[in-house]
């Protein structure tokens, strides 16, 4: 399978029921509010046309009406231009009122609704995100995995309603003032709606063009953008300490407050558009009343042309939204065709139907005739095996590029052989459930990733269920106490994003801990100390050695002292096992690869030790 991403491709942005079908369980938990919400949007879009109509009975009975027309209603006599002349002024102001509150719920529930589908759209497909093999964030760059995993989920979830909201108020609103120009003249609106229906037409032929520009990006809060770089960054220890559950829950919490704040904010900023319109609507009464005593002194005229004009004019509106609307629809849709891609991406690597569950290694490990290849027709191994008994140390050196990093790299299952096998006492380690096959192996990586938030924090992610005197004794035999006692929040320090805030041994030993307090069978150290001065090193050291008592280790080193200690050394050449044997053995072979290897990388090694 293909896990790269594409940018802008998404080849079902056009199959608008399929997207609506994929899309409508994120809708369905609050399809009550969304419906609502959409009815609302009705009487918001023939209110204008509610304006326009109301100019013709004001014009023709109150400005051009005879003032002694009179009309009776339960013996109540009622002069009619009076009556009408006072009435409508204030039923304007109630008019623009009720208009107001309807945009606030409106709005209110546009927002509540968008933000709770997009929460629930980019919950899982974070889930999704943390679920992915190493070889999907090989691929694909950390702004592309933002961007689809993100900003899509935002434009395609949060958007739907907003625009199915805006053209039905549109559509509605032109249904309205068509309405009001056939009552006043049917001629003149043949030749308003004719005109109108040209004006929207070219939006018909931009809709593929809206494909290549629907690549929208939004900026989103610092912790949920810091969240989403640490799961890329460190995946290699989500996966290797399995901490998908723990990712997701504080993701989880992190989208329910962005939705909290958002909301809070919608509540205090959303009366400023209906306010501003009640405002408007007194100026409009007004000018009203104004203009009835100019009309009514004989200066101004006025008739249904008026009404069809303010009609045509109000008409101008919804038309251009209606086009807008149209077009952001059209990204909606398209974003949405790429989010719903990302679900059809699989893993690879997974737990086997009926899975044996691992709970520990009892004799060895094998590899058998393994090969492997990132890319295909480029091995990186070519018919590798080899047996680690337990409790072994095997030293893994060799050239730069040999394949040392993919050798460990194969026993978690962060990729899979190409072909042959890797067995754990004689199982293929295919058959094992992935999380507990995982939680066998105690990873120390060379740039070891420390999340933000406490030393405690990051230590205990190798056992949460540890208690005090667990974490006491694992800081002790890596020789964190020392440093931690200079703290003045000891375990309770933030280490801030990536554990910028130590040093590079300080971030070891922190991992180091991490990884005892793990307790798992099988270590693998992948130069762990190459990045380390020497001071730092030796203390390093020191903790690595009480890492790995007892237990089956696998290390890639520079460092000879760990090499020449390891029960035996595997050189790794160009992807093939070389050499296996002692130091001293390896030693002995003329012109071998690992004597060579030694007296150009490990000699000097070995004259400064004797030299202090």
């Amino acid at each position: 399978m293909d896990y790269k991403l594409q940018d802008t491709v998404s080849k079902d942005a056009f199959k608008y029921g399929y997207l609506l079908n994929k899309i409508y369980p994120y809708i369905k938990p609050v399809l009550g509010r969304a419906l609502i919400n959409l009815m609302i949007a009705i009487p918001l879009g023939l209110l204008d046309g509610v304006v326009a109509l109301s100019l013709k009975p004001y014009l023709d009975f109150v400005v051009n009406g005879d003032p002694n027309h009179t009309w009776t209603f339960c013996g109540i006599t009622v002069h009619s231009q009076a009556w009408l002349a006072a009435i409508i002024p204030f039923g304007i102001v109630a008019f623009a009122l009720f208009q107001g509150v309807l945009k606030y719920l409106s709005n209110y529930l546009t927002d509540w609704t968008g933000l709770k589908i997009s929460n629930s759209l980019k919950i899982d497909l974070f889930k999704k995100l943390t679920m992915m093999d190493p070889q999907f964030f090989d691929v694909n760059s950390s702004g592309l995995v933002l961007t689809r995993f993100l900003s899509d989920p935002e434009t395609a979830s949060k958007n739907i309603i907003e625009m199915l909201k805006s053209f039905i108020a549109t559509f509605f609103g032109l249904v309205g003032l068509v309405a009001v120009l056939l009552y006043n003249s049917w001629k003149l609106a043949i030749i308003g709606v004719t005109i109108m229906a040209i004006a929207i037409t070219p939006v018909t032929f931009i809709r593929k063009k809206i494909k290549k520009v629907s690549n929208a990006s939004m900026v989103v809060g610092g912790n949920m953008t810091t969240n989403f770089n640490e799961t890329f960054a460190g995946n290699k220890i989500i996966t290797a300490y399995n901490l998908q559950e723990d990712q997701n829950k504080k993701f989880e919490s992190q989208i329910h407050e962005q939705f909290n704040l958002a909301m809070s904010l919608t509540k205090r900023v959303g009366w400023m558009s209906p306010i501003m319109y009640f405002v408007c609507s007194i100026g409009i009464a007004l000018v009203m009343a104004y203009g009835n005593h100019l009309i009514l002194s004989g200066q101004m005229t006025a008739g249904s042309f008026a009404s069809f004009v303010t009609s045509l004019l109000l008409l101008y509106k919804p038309t251009k939204t209606l086009g807008n609307t149209l077009t952001n629809l059209q990204a909606v849709f398209v974003a949405m065709g790429r989010v719903f891609e990302l679900f059809d991406i699989q893993p690879q690597i997974k737990s086997p139907d009926n899975a044996i569950k691992l709970t520990g290694l009892n004799n060895s490990i094998e590899f058998k005739n393994v090969y492997f290849e990132y890319e295909p027709g480029n091995p990186v191994l070519k018919n590798f095996s080899l047996n680690v008994n337990k409790n072994e140390t095997i030293a893994l050196v060799g050239n730069s590029g040999g394949g040392k990093s993919t050798v460990v790299s194969l026993l978690p299952r962060f990729y899979d052989v190409t072909s042959g096998s890797i067995e754990f006492d004689g199982v293929d380690i295919r058959k094992f459930e992935l999380k507990s096959l995982r939680n066998q192996i105690s990873f120390v990586f060379q740039d070891n990733f420390l999340f933000s938030g406490t030393i405690k924090d990051n230590i205990l992610m190798g056992n949460e269920q540890a208690s005090n005197s667990d974490v006491e004794r694992v800081i002790k035999m890596a020789h964190l106490d020392e440093f931690i006692e200079t703290l003045e929040k000891g375990l309770d320090t933030y280490v801030g994003e990536r554990g910028t805030t130590l040093s590079g041994g300080q971030r070891q030993r922190v991992a180091i801990a991490r990884a005892m307090l793990k307790d798992a069978p099988i270590v693998i150290l992948d130069e762990a100390t190459s990045a380390l001065d020497n001071k730092s090193e030796a203390i390093v050291q020191k903790a690595l050695d009480n890492l790995i008592q007892n237990k089956t280790v696998f290390v890639i080193a520079h460092r000879l002292s760990t090499i020449k200690n390891a029960h035996r050394i595997a050189v790794i050449n160009e992807g093939e096992l070389a050499e296996l044997g002692t130091h001293d053995e390896l030693m002995t072979i003329e012109n071998g690869k690992y004597k060579n290897l030694y007296e150009m990388q490990f000699a000097n090694q070995e004259d400064m030790a004797e030299a202090k």
